[in-house]
């Protein structure tokens, strides 16, 4: 029995030329992802300032070491109703800020 040669790749390595960074992916859906997440991280590092930069950071930091806390802040702030937020805008997650020129939202 003759079997067909398998056509493809078994993964592909995306080497940035901004800033050196490789990411391996085993599918193609996984490669565009990379790529584009990527592209993405470098358009807002682009717009934030040093100070905005180091706090944008440290938030990030301690979003990502809890598991499920930013969800909970999230919820926490479409709850707040109560008279130590009366006057203050509600944040929502319904309407997120519209897109920037050369910024892909995925």
């Amino acid at each position: 029995m003759t079997t067909k040669p398998t056509r493809g790749w078994d993964q592909a390595v995306f080497s940035c030329g901004r800033c050196g960074a490789q990411h391996t992916a085993t599918t193609e859906a996984d490669y565009l992802k990379a790529v584009g997440v990527h592209g993405d991280a470098h358009a807002v590092w682009d717009r934030l300032n040093p100070v905005e930069r180091d706090g944008f950071i440290a938030i990030l930091r301690i979003l990502s070491s809890v598991q499920d806390l930013a969800t909970e802040l999230l919820a926490l702030a479409d709850r707040q109703t109560g008279p130590e937020t009366a006057g203050e805008p509600r944040l929502s997650r319904a309407a997120p800020a519209p897109a920037q020129a050369g910024i892909t939202v995925q």
